[in-house]
């Protein structure tokens, strides 16, 4: 290890920069959104057993709440745009416009070349939680997901029952298609109810036990038409492993909500980025 320079100090006390500064985004219509929802109407009801994954659809302007229905249970959520693949949950750049972990009036983007919101989080019965002593935040955008790979590499076994396989599988059920096509379409999640942050001496990515008790919820509004997938995490709570088949696990729980009819009028879904209109190719 090489000795520090005789300025290190000077150095290391360097102001840090915000590298994408977020005050120009359009601020979501909270308030309308909370109107809508006060007389929207169910729709729809997806049950998520523990250690598996389910998909639902929902319309461009409608909500979805997802619901920790029995006990304290991590979910691991991907969107895609309803009817395209290719354009799906941007988690990096998601992290990199509103932080680490995402709380309410934050919104979920999409990939490039389309860079717009899928779904803007309007209400989170965890929003008190904030960060702890250890540094843990819950609703993270920073673990990938669990998955067959990283297991077996540090373990050796073989495990199906990783969030990756679960959305794996409900995605290629729904589409009717193999799971070696899909699988390349399971992208890094949004990991709901999850309590995580980084170790200060190593600046390891841990986990802990969710502070969510049954009946806790996030709910989303969606701003196009939507294709979710959510897994019911194989650890639980996480509070001490993510791939297991003797953590605690519940189910998870999807409402959809249609709103009334004129209860968004002035709204409307955002298309494509502007920049990838206007640089499309011929």
């Amino acid at each position: 290890m090489h000795n520090p320079p005789e300025d290190a100090d000077a150095r290391r006390a360097v102001a840090p920069v915000i590298c994408y500064p977020n005050d120009t985004l359009r601020k979501p219509p909270l308030d309308l959104y909370r109107t809508a929802r006060d007389t929207a109407q169910e729709i729809n009801r997806i049950h998520i057993p523990p250690r598996e994954a389910r998909c639902f659809h929902l319309s461009a302007g409608s909500f979805f709440r997802i619901t920790c229905t029995e006990g304290p249970q991590v979910g691991d959520l991907n969107l895609f745009e309803a009817r395209n693949l290719d354009e799906r949950f941007f988690s990096g750049k998601t992290r990199a416009l509103h932080g680490s972990h995402l709380k309410v009036g934050d919104r979920l983007w999409s990939c490039l070349p389309y860079m717009r919101p899928m779904a803007t989080i309007f209400a989170d019965t965890l929003d008190w939680y904030g960060q702890d002593e250890h540094g843990g935040r819950v609703h993270d955008v920073i673990g990938t997901r669990c998955d067959p790979y990283t297991h077996h590499l540090l373990s050796g076994q073989d495990y199906h029952h990783t969030c990756h396989s679960n959305l794996t599988r409900a995605l290629a059920e729904y589409m009717g298609r193999p799971l070696s096509e899909v699988e390349p379409h399971v992208h890094d999640v949004l990991n709901v109810f999850m309590c995580t942050g980084f170790t200060r001496d190593t600046g390891q990515y841990f986990m802990k036990a969710s502070p969510a008790r049954r009946g806790d919820y996030i709910e989303f509004f969606a701003e196009i038409d939507l294709l979710g997938v959510l897994s019911a995490c194989p650890g639980g709570d996480c509070g001490s492993e993510h791939s297991s088949d003797t953590a605690q696990c519940y189910p998870l729980e999807v409402t959809i909500h249609a709103p009334s009819a004129g209860a968004l009028d002035g709204w409307y879904s955002p298309s494509n980025n502007r920049y990838s209109r206007r640089h499309a190719p011929d």
